[in-house]
């Protein structure tokens, strides 16, 4: 639990492998009245603002017009890990500040549960930020179908991009909440709305 100014309030992590439904499961508890933090668009709205100028001194000539070109930005890290290190070790600390802003306002707004939305929540230690995770997954052969679905997606592209992230066994270990995304729409909304009858019946959780 979280407590501010007197509101107590349940941190939800979501995270997910890429191609997982992550993002499809994030708009699930936002139906569901739940606000929630994306970190990715954070990061889009960062690569317009805070995040420009130390970019391109890290990274000269990626942006342009006064934003981060993401695709430049991409062609240069991806594959470097150095490089991702650099670029990671200027963003990351200016997405937490943004999700620390974000639960100042749910919990001001007197919300009992806000979910944080980090891809890599594991990754970068992000569960100590949060009171319970919740891992979205599927079958492999299903995430890479989606994955690479996407345009100017290639498999050496995705394999490059899943070399970063957990294995998603490992996700599932660690989870507290699993969506399975592999059925339908309405199957994980489901389970969504079944993690937040769990959540609400945790000790401490109302206001």
């Amino acid at each position: 639990m979280r407590t501010t100014k007197g509101v107590v309030m349940l941190v939800l992590g979501l995270t997910g492998s890429i191609g997982m439904g992550k993002s499809t499961t994030a708009k699930y508890f936002a139906e569901a009245g739940v606000p929630v933090h994306d970190a990715d668009a954070a990061v889009h709205r960062l690569y317009e603002a805070e995040a420009v100028a130390p970019i391109e001194a890290a990274f000269p000539g990626v942006t342009s017009d006064g934003k981060v070109d993401r695709p430049k930005l991409a062609a240069r890290v991806l594959g470097d890990p150095a490089a991702i290190e650099r670029l990671e070790a200027i963003v990351h600390p200016l997405v937490r500040e943004a999700g620390a802003r974000f639960l100042a306002t749910a919990a001001a707004r007197c919300a009992s549960i806000a979910v944080l939305d980090i891809p890599l929540l594991f990754e970068t230690g992000g569960e100590a930020r949060v009171d319970a995770v919740v891992v979205v997954s599927a079958g492999p052969d299903i995430q890479r179908r989606r994955v690479l679905a996407r345009p100017d997606m290639t498999a050496a592209k995705l394999d490059a991009i899943l070399a970063r992230q957990m294995p998603d066994a490992e996700k599932r270990r660690r989870a507290h909440f699993i969506v399975d995304s592999s059925r339908d729409f309405d199957s994980a909304r489901a389970q969504v709305h079944g993690i937040l009858r769990a959540v609400a019946a945790m000790p401490g959780r109302k206001i």
